[in-house]
Protein backbone atom coordinates (compact mmCIF):
# COMPACT_ATOMS: atom_id res chain seq x y z
CA UNK A 1 0.00 0.00 0.00
CA UNK A 2 3.28 2.46 1.06
CA UNK A 3 4.33 2.10 -2.46
CA UNK A 4 1.24 2.24 -4.25
CA UNK A 5 1.08 5.50 -2.69
CA UNK A 6 4.37 6.68 -3.09
CA UNK A 7 4.02 5.91 -6.69
CA UNK A 8 0.85 8.02 -6.51
CA UNK A 9 2.15 11.21 -5.17
CA UNK A 10 5.09 10.95 -7.72
CA UNK A 11 3.03 10.62 -10.79
CA UNK A 12 0.57 13.68 -9.11
CA UNK A 13 4.19 15.62 -8.56
CA UNK A 14 5.39 14.55 -12.22
CA UNK A 15 2.11 15.60 -13.89
CA UNK A 16 2.05 19.29 -11.46
CA UNK A 17 5.76 19.43 -12.80
CA UNK A 18 4.66 19.22 -16.48
CA UNK A 19 1.86 21.60 -16.08
CA UNK A 20 4.37 24.12 -14.76
CA UNK A 21 6.30 23.99 -17.58
CA UNK A 22 3.45 23.75 -20.11
CA UNK A 23 2.51 27.26 -18.73
CA UNK A 24 6.24 28.85 -18.44
CA UNK A 25 6.75 27.47 -22.39
CA UNK A 26 3.48 29.03 -23.42
CA UNK A 27 4.60 32.57 -21.71
CA UNK A 28 8.26 32.17 -23.45
CA UNK A 29 7.04 31.31 -27.10
CA UNK A 30 4.54 34.01 -27.28
CA UNK A 31 7.13 36.23 -25.80
CA UNK A 32 9.73 34.75 -28.97
CA UNK A 33 7.29 35.62 -31.03
CA UNK A 34 6.64 39.08 -30.28
CA UNK A 35 10.67 39.53 -30.07
CA UNK A 36 10.85 38.05 -33.60
CA UNK A 37 7.76 40.04 -35.27
CA UNK A 38 9.98 43.30 -33.48
CA UNK A 39 13.23 42.23 -35.20
CA UNK A 40 11.38 42.00 -38.64
CA UNK A 41 9.53 45.57 -37.56
CA UNK A 42 6.49 44.14 -37.97
CA UNK A 43 3.94 46.01 -36.10
CA UNK A 44 0.85 44.27 -36.80
CA UNK A 45 2.87 40.98 -36.04
CA UNK A 46 3.63 42.50 -32.86
CA UNK A 47 0.62 43.66 -32.19
CA UNK A 48 -1.02 39.89 -32.60
CA UNK A 49 2.16 38.25 -30.94
CA UNK A 50 1.36 40.53 -28.17
CA UNK A 51 -2.08 39.44 -27.82
CA UNK A 52 -0.95 36.15 -27.15
CA UNK A 53 1.39 36.58 -24.65
CA UNK A 54 -1.68 38.44 -22.61
CA UNK A 55 -3.23 35.63 -23.29
CA UNK A 56 -0.56 33.41 -22.14
CA UNK A 57 -0.09 35.40 -18.46
CA UNK A 58 -3.79 35.35 -17.73
CA UNK A 59 -3.36 31.72 -17.74
CA UNK A 60 -2.77 30.10 -14.24
CA UNK A 61 0.57 28.21 -13.28
CA UNK A 62 -1.09 25.06 -11.98
CA UNK A 63 0.80 23.45 -8.90
CA UNK A 64 3.11 26.19 -8.35
CA UNK A 65 4.85 27.05 -4.91
CA UNK A 66 4.15 29.90 -2.76
CA UNK A 67 7.73 31.73 -3.74
CA UNK A 68 6.45 30.89 -7.89
CA UNK A 69 3.16 32.68 -7.35
CA UNK A 70 4.55 35.14 -5.42
CA UNK A 71 6.83 36.02 -8.33
CA UNK A 72 3.71 35.59 -10.73
CA UNK A 73 2.33 38.15 -8.80
CA UNK A 74 5.31 41.08 -8.63
CA UNK A 75 5.62 40.17 -12.28
CA UNK A 76 2.58 39.26 -13.75
CA UNK A 77 0.75 42.58 -13.66
CA UNK A 78 3.67 44.01 -15.47
CA UNK A 79 3.60 41.86 -18.21
CA UNK A 80 0.49 42.13 -18.34
CA UNK A 81 0.99 46.09 -18.68
CA UNK A 82 3.20 46.23 -21.42
CA UNK A 83 1.97 43.25 -23.19
CA UNK A 84 -1.50 45.19 -23.52
CA UNK A 85 0.20 48.56 -24.45
CA UNK A 86 1.94 46.82 -27.43
CA UNK A 87 -1.36 45.03 -28.48
CA UNK A 88 -3.33 48.18 -28.75
CA UNK A 89 -0.81 49.95 -31.64
CA UNK A 90 0.51 48.98 -34.48
CA UNK A 91 3.14 52.36 -33.93
CA UNK A 92 6.91 50.02 -33.80
CA UNK A 93 8.91 52.94 -31.83
CA UNK A 94 6.06 52.51 -28.89
CA UNK A 95 5.78 48.71 -29.16
CA UNK A 96 9.80 48.92 -28.45
CA UNK A 97 9.27 51.03 -25.77
CA UNK A 98 7.07 48.68 -23.95
CA UNK A 99 8.91 45.77 -25.19
CA UNK A 100 12.22 47.44 -23.38
CA UNK A 101 10.14 47.18 -19.75
CA UNK A 102 8.50 43.81 -20.39
CA UNK A 103 12.10 42.01 -21.29
CA UNK A 104 13.23 43.01 -18.15
CA UNK A 105 10.26 41.64 -16.23
CA UNK A 106 10.64 38.54 -18.50
CA UNK A 107 14.20 37.84 -17.44
CA UNK A 108 12.82 38.76 -13.54
CA UNK A 109 10.27 36.14 -14.45
CA UNK A 110 11.47 33.28 -15.53
CA UNK A 111 14.96 33.22 -14.09
CA UNK A 112 13.11 32.97 -10.55
CA UNK A 113 11.03 29.93 -11.70
CA UNK A 114 13.49 28.20 -13.36
CA UNK A 115 10.48 26.20 -15.26
CA UNK A 116 11.70 26.84 -18.59
CA UNK A 117 11.94 23.89 -20.89
CA UNK A 118 14.06 25.27 -23.31
CA UNK A 119 17.46 27.36 -22.84
CA UNK A 120 17.13 31.37 -23.53
CA UNK A 121 19.79 33.58 -23.61
CA UNK A 122 19.49 37.27 -22.46
CA UNK A 123 21.07 39.19 -24.86
CA UNK A 124 22.29 43.34 -24.10
CA UNK A 125 22.22 46.16 -26.77
CA UNK A 126 24.92 48.71 -25.67
CA UNK A 127 23.07 51.29 -28.40
CA UNK A 128 19.75 51.22 -26.46
CA UNK A 129 21.14 49.77 -23.05
CA UNK A 130 18.55 47.36 -23.16
CA UNK A 131 18.18 43.70 -22.93
CA UNK A 132 15.82 40.91 -24.34
CA UNK A 133 15.65 37.49 -24.30
CA UNK A 134 15.94 34.82 -27.62
CA UNK A 135 15.57 31.47 -28.06
CA UNK A 136 18.94 31.31 -29.75
CA UNK A 137 22.93 32.98 -29.01
CA UNK A 138 22.58 34.24 -32.35
CA UNK A 139 21.76 38.26 -32.03
CA UNK A 140 19.09 39.84 -33.66
CA UNK A 141 17.67 43.42 -32.22
CA UNK A 142 14.53 43.22 -31.67
CA UNK A 143 14.82 47.60 -31.14
CA UNK A 144 16.41 48.33 -34.06
CA UNK A 145 15.42 45.69 -36.29
CA UNK A 146 17.77 46.02 -39.56
CA UNK A 147 19.27 49.34 -38.91
CA UNK A 148 21.38 47.36 -36.31
CA UNK A 149 20.00 43.97 -36.65
CA UNK A 150 23.28 42.05 -34.87
CA UNK A 151 24.02 44.78 -32.06
CA UNK A 152 24.35 43.00 -28.91
CA UNK A 153 25.59 40.30 -27.18
CA UNK A 154 24.73 37.29 -24.82
CA UNK A 155 24.76 38.49 -21.21
CA UNK A 156 23.29 35.57 -19.52
CA UNK A 157 21.95 31.90 -20.23
CA UNK A 158 19.15 30.12 -18.63
CA UNK A 159 19.39 26.75 -18.95
CA UNK A 160 15.82 24.71 -19.92
CA UNK A 161 14.91 22.03 -17.62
Amino acid sequence: MKKILLNLMLIIGVLSAHAQNTAVDKITTSYIGLKNALVGSNAELAKSRSGELLAALSASIKGSTPAQQKLMTTYGEKLKFDSRHISETTKIDHQREHFESLSKNMFALVSGLKLNSTTLYQQYCPMKKASWLSETADVRNPYYGDDMLECGKVTATLKGK
